[in-house]
């Protein structure tokens, strides 16, 4: 293999102000980029929306988001203006959260949801670019992880203030919250210096096979490990996604404290997902990529049980750290894994943002099934379908797990093992 870029032949040169400042805009975005995020559903469920209904908002959110995904990706590859790629859907996601907040009636509650899908689809692409331009190939899993140990933490330290913030000023709080989180993102990615982004380094070209520049857009659907992986994480996606909604919902209106409540049913998945990203890269080195999406596979078969099997509170706890083991493995060990399918390719962002779409389709249309689910047969049923699927998504993987998970290579370009010979 030739090389592309000068900045894959020696140590990335980043300096310790970007990273600070990727780090703070992480912590940041884990509020800022999701608007009311979790605290949808339990906020309109009582207010008398039905389950059938949030369904239906999320699906068609969803899916118009998904429309975007991919145009996004290939915006990011292109562009050499990444942060503002980051910021501009900041802004917009915060002040659609704030308008449905203030004014929860049909048409704003659509209107917000739609707006939020299109322009928060361009922020997973835009920031993994972004992290993979200043940091390199080399480098990529580690800040990965890192990426998601400090905007799980974001995450965790937002829910904590939006319980203590709604129990001592009320729902007023939660703006104020919103709009310091929101500002704090865009501080933190204007902090980072412009010119430490190789932006050849950041869409997959620090490696070629000789032919300089992007591969056609052909390399996507002709890369079969690329294919099922997609395939693999609309299965987990489609049994994962509805499970927090549903939990929420329920006990927000047995309780009567949505936000409260929603904020400890997701803070124990978030907190339990920064010890997870603060792992994943000792457990890859020490396991293998593959070893560790078995791990994250198994995880939903056995959330979907507990969570059907027990109606007491107390199932939150075990139910939300079994998210945070397999969506936040997950979260980091896809990227990682597409970036090394689309190794010297030049379209690792619409890649990953196209394994986004499809992963996408899978927790859209289980919104309104988990929904119908609850419908006829209760929350458990739907748990223990949405649990169930993960089987079939975990066979796949046994199946064509060489495919999917290529070995990383060494600064030779030679693929680095594990000591009993496995690829990593």
């Amino acid at each position: 293999m030739t090389v592309g870029t000068k900045s894959e032949t020696a140590p990335r040169l980043v300096s310790d102000r970007s990273l600070v400042a990727l780090a703070v805009l992480n912590f940041f975005l884990a509020d800022a980029r999701d608007g009311l995020g979790p605290f949808l559903d339990a906020f309109l469920a009582t207010n008398g929306w039905s389950p059938l209904t949030l369904g239906f908002i999320a699906t068609v959110g969803g899916l118009i988001g998904l429309i975007a995904t991919p145009v996004c990706g290939a915006l990011v590859d292109s562009s050499t203006w990444k942060r503002t790629l980051v910021a501009i859907p900041v802004f917009l996601v915060t002040a659609a959260a704030l308008i449905t907040l203030l004014v929860p009636n049909v048409a704003v509650v659509w209107a917000g949801q739609i707006g939020t899908a299109v322009v928060g689809a361009v922020i997973g692409p835009a920031l993994a670019g972004l992290t993979l331009g200043l940091v390199g190939q080399k480098l990529f899993s580690r800040q990965i992880a890192r990426n998601e140990f400090w905007n799980h933490g974001g995450n965790f330290a937002s829910l904590f203030a939006v319980f203590v913030i709604v129990s001592t000023f009320g729902q007023l709080g939660v703006i104020w919250l919103m709009i310091a989180t929101a500002i704090g993102a865009l501080i933190a990615v204007f902090a980072i210096d412009p010119t430490r982004i190789d932006h050849n380094v950041a869409r997959g070209l620090a490696v070629d096979d000789g032919e300089p520049g992007p591969s056609g857009f052909q390399v996507l659907y002709k890369t079969k490990g690329l294919i099922l992986l997609a395939g693999i994480m609309l299965i987990f996606h489609w049994g994962n996604a509805p499970m927090s909604r549903l939990i929420a919902q329920q006990f927000s209106i047995e309780l009567g404290t949505p936000f409260r409540t929603t904020a400890i049913i997701t803070g124990v998945a978030q907190f339990s997902m920064i010890f997870v990203a603060a792992a994943t890269p000792f457990l890859i080195r020490r396991l293998g990529l593959s070893a560790v999406f078995v791990i994250a596979l198994l995880a939903l078969p056995l959330r979907g049980f507990l969570a059907g099997s027990f109606s007491d509170f107390w199932v939150v706890y075990p139910v939300q750290f079994l998210d945070g083991i397999g969506a936040g493995l997950l979260g980091i060990l896809t990227p990682v894994a597409v970036e090394r399918l689309l190794e010297g390719t030049g379209r690792f962002n619409i890649g990953f943002a196209a394994v986004m779409t499809v992963q996408g389709v899978g927790a859209s249309f289980s919104n309104v099934v988990a929904g119908w689910l609850v419908g006829i047969g209760g929350y458990g049923l739907s748990h223990y379908v949405g649990g169930g699927v993960a089987f079939i998504a975990l066979g796949v993987f046994m199946m064509f797990r060489n495919e999917i998970v290529r070995p990383a290579a060494d600064s030779g370009g030679n693929p680095t093992r594990l000591a009993n010979g496995e690829p990593r």
